[in-house]
């Protein structure tokens, strides 16, 4: 039979009764069914004059071949020619066919629903599911008779087969089976069907993903079954991921697209879209969807989390449209908009574009906007968050206009309108308009014109008034944004941390929480370390407030390995040495200083904090302390006290001998220790002082050979630190450095240290042979200030390379 519907498959070691299919007939087939040209059963079947039956469209094409060879128009089987091309339908041919074919095909299709059950083999449900498609694709009736007879519950049961041929071949049956049918896609519809099928876009098998995306395709061309498509967990989920898919093969992929885009039609399909990566429906029914959808859209944008990719994307799509509705729209959409703003400028890329689209004016404009036409407190907190992430970009706020007359955003009055709403609202718009503020100070384009507005407007004691909010959320920003102030505004900082409010002791309690490193803390710290070093009054309140104990014990602590705080540590511990280091700036003046630093052994601590490699300013700032330390040694050192001689003694000079006193420092000519005295030589710390000479960073050299010049300096013996020096191989690094000439300061330190280094003979006799020396102390000598030329001179005098004239010319007076 021309319609037998085994197909293709190895059916294998199948029985006998898998093809009673084919052989099925009510009655046998005749042969005047068939038409003489296609050798199949005639579905149109017309008689020629001659009375020859055929298939219309087989003799239509047999006449039009005649034509266009040339030949005589013929009857194809006797080849005689016709006097007429008329066709005559034979109805009672094919009305006899019709009916045969029904009866046949009704028995086929009893067979096939005997066979599409689970426990039949494998080769009667691939047969079956054949028929089923090719009767389907012979007519859309033929779908309905298919529906009626109850075959699509069954083609669905298969899809539970434990053949992954059969559940292949039921998919792709019931695609043939609805495609065109809405009456059919709605079984599909009804019950967990379409879950079934979704579940099949998980399998690792791409057949089985092939046949499911091509499936769910043709149900997705209804509208209502769109929804229920997406109402399945997960299903646009893995669409997505499908359509970006390597290992997929191309028309799955496009399946894939294809399916989602037909989805689109559904907004609650389009939200789940974005909220998986798949944002143009979106974006587009925001630029083009009627305005009740594009509100709906713009409130969903708002709370979506995206990449900062996608931002950027969104920025450059949608960036002007939500900042004309900021402008123009009603409160509900300039809400919505607003909210979608938010979401896309917190990102440095995309803040940029948002500025490109001119953002910034209506920022302003509805933060400042006081009457009918201002916002509502919840959206100016909205827009102050907009502003504090746009401003973390980079860009020249003091070139970007956002009001008349040249407003730019660091304008005195500008600064004036964002200090008073700062004062004058709730935490939740103040600590945004405090970060913005600490953007703008953080660049230093920017940050003296925001100083400047700050001082004239008198606002230093209210902003450090915020350090005492028990709102962390407003006391981060403002103690960041004191830091960012105090390199230029340190002395009315300090005066207004001094007074008897409580915000210093605030600092100090901010500093002491034992948790894991805070952004406030290093930010606490931070602003306590750019305070001005030599103020007295501070750090007497330091000093009584415990505030070095703290610092100190926090430094310990962390060299312990007791704390933890990711990113924040090594600022952290930079502020704290810092900090710690100003205790030594006062010894001089401050008994209490000098007890404390003893108490706490700090010359012990900053000794070993001088080998923290990776933290140069943590080395710098020890090496600094020492420096300060070192310079009390003399004052600190504690000489013997002799007997007096007796009455023999004054008149025997050999009997008034001195006794020899051992254990004294050869430095200090005392009794010196490193926790009593601080000396550098006690403690060992010139061998590690010396090994920062050679380091990369010419601040933490400056500081080092600074410590080791005290070994030189006025009130010690000259010729023991000379000595030291040597001893601890240090002579040709601090030569290195002169040699260097890497800054200024640089230089006239190093030029002082070897002036006094070459007061040693034998020093000055080694160097003397060296010109690369002479010519670095002739270059201090000709360009260097007044006072590095005088010391240069002196250093070339004793190197013979300038004539002393103090042994020619006799003084005179």
């Amino acid at each position: 039979m021309a319609e037998s519907w085994h197909g293709n498959y190895d059916t294998g070691s199948q029985s006998d009764d898998s093809y009673r299919f084919e052989r099925l007939h009510i009655e046998p087939i005749y042969d005047s069914f068939f038409c003489p040209l296609t050798k199949q059963v005639m579905r149109d079947p017309v008689t020629l004059e001659n009375g020859q039956t055929f298939e219309r469209e087989a003799i239509e094409n047999w006449f039009r071949e005649c034509r266009e060879s040339g030949r005589s128009l013929q009857c194809p089987l006797t080849l005689k020619d016709l006097k007429s091309t008329d066709l005559k339908p034979s109805i009672a041919l094919r009305n006899t066919i019709e009916e045969w074919s029904a009866r046949n095909e009704a028995a086929q299709l009893d067979m096939a629903r005997k066979s599409l059950n689970l426990s039949s083999s494998e080769g009667d449900i691939l047969l079956a599911l054949e028929y089923v498609q090719q009767i389907c694709k012979k007519s859309r009736s033929n779908k309905h008779i298919a529906r009626n007879a109850g075959l699509l519950p069954m083609i669905i049961d298969m899809m539970k087969s434990s053949s992954r041929r059969v559940r292949c071949k039921s998919l792709d049956t019931l695609r043939i089976v609805v495609e065109d049918d809405s009456e059919n896609k709605e079984i599909l519809a009804d019950g967990d069907t379409v879950r079934s099928i979704v579940k099949f876009l998980s399998h690792e098998q791409s057949k089985e993903r092939e046949e499911a995306v091509s499936l769910l395709y043709e149900l997705s061309k209804s509208e209502a079954l769109c929804e229920k498509i997406g109402s399945i967990p997960g299903a646009i989920l893995m669409l997505v991921g499908m359509t970006s898919s390597k290992s997929d093969n191309i028309l799955t992929v496009e399946k894939a697209e294809k399916t989602l885009e037909n989805l689109e039609k559904c907004e609650n399909n389009v939200l789940q879209m974005a909220e998986n990566g798949r944002l143009q429906p979106l974006l587009t029914q925001i630029l083009e969807g009627p305005p009740e959808t594009k509100l709906s859209m713009s409130n969903f944008l708002g709370e979506l989390v995206l990449d900062n990719d996608v931002k950027v994307l969104v920025a450059k799509s949608l960036g002007s449209s939500l900042i004309n509705i900021m402008r123009s729209g009603n409160m509900q959409s300039r809400e919505a908009a607003l909210k979608a703003l938010n979401q896309i400028s917190s990102c440095e890329a995309s803040a940029k574009v948002l500025i490109e689209a001119g953002i910034l004016p209506s920022l302003v404009k509805d933060l400042f906007t006081v009457g009918p036409h201002q916002l509502p407190m919840r959206l100016k907190e909205v827009a102050a968050t907009i502003l504090a992430n746009i401003v973390i970009s980079e860009c020249d706020f003091d070139s970007i206009l956002v009001g008349p007359d040249d407003q730019t955003l660091v304008s005195e009055d500008i600064v004036h309108n964002l200090l008073h709403l700062i004062s004058n609202t709730g935490p939740a718009i103040s600590c945004k308009l405090l970060q913005v503020l600490v953007g703008l100070t953080s660049s230093p384009s920017t940050v003296l014109s925001v100083v400047s507005a700050i001082k004239s407007s008198g606002a230093i004691i209210s902003l450090v008034q915020f350090i005492e909010a028990p709102q962390k959320e407003l006391r981060v920003p403002s103690i960041k944004l004191l830091q960012n102030l105090s390199p230029d505004l340190g002395q009315e900082l300090a005066d207004a941390l001094r007074g008897t409010v409580g915000q210093l002791g605030s600092l100090i309690k901010v500093i002491s929480e034992n948790i894991s490193i805070t952004e406030e803390q290093a930010a606490a710290i931070g602003l306590l370390a750019e305070l001005p070093e030599r103020d007295l009054g501070l750090a007497r309140q330091m000093l009584d407030e415990g505030a070095f104990q703290l610092v100190f014990s926090r430094v310990v602590k962390i060299r312990q390995g007791g704390t933890k705080g990711g990113r924040f540590v090594t600022p952290f511990l930079e502020g704290l040495v810092r900090v710690l280091a100003r205790v030594t700036l006062v010894l001089a003046d401050e008994q209490a200083a000098v007890a404390l630093c003893r108490e706490l052994n700090v010359a012990a601590l900053f000794i070993e904090l001088l080998q923290s490699n990776g933290l140069d300013n943590v080395q710098m700032s020890s090496a600094a302390a020492l420096e300060n330390l070192s310079e009390e040694s003399k004052n600190l050192t504690r000489f013997p006290e002799l007997p007096t001689p007796g009455v023999c003694g004054s008149i025997f000079p050999c009997f008034g001998k001195q006794p020899t006193i051992n254990g004294l420092c050869r430095l200090h000519r005392g009794m010196c220790s490193l926790r009593e005295s601080f000396c550098l030589l006690e403690g060992q710390a010139v061998d590690k002082l010396v090994a920062l000479l050679d380091h990369t960073n010419e601040k933490v050299v400056e500081a080092a050979l600074a410590a080791l010049s005290t070994l030189l300096d006025d009130g010690v013996d000259l010729e023991q630190g000379v000595l030291v020096l040597c001893e601890a191989e240090g002579v040709r690094p601090i030569l290195d450095v002169l040699l260097e000439k890497r800054t200024e300061n640089l230089r006239r330190r190093a030029v002082w240290v070897v002036e006094r280094l070459l007061r040693s003979d034998e020093i000055a006799y080694e160097v003397s042979g060296d010109p690369n020396v002479s010519t670095a102390l002739v270059d201090a000598f000709q360009h260097g200030d007044y006072r590095t030329r005088q010391i240069a001179e002196r250093a070339l005098k004793h190197v013979d390379r300038l004539p002393n004239f103090s042994g020619v010319f006799p003084n005179v007076g």
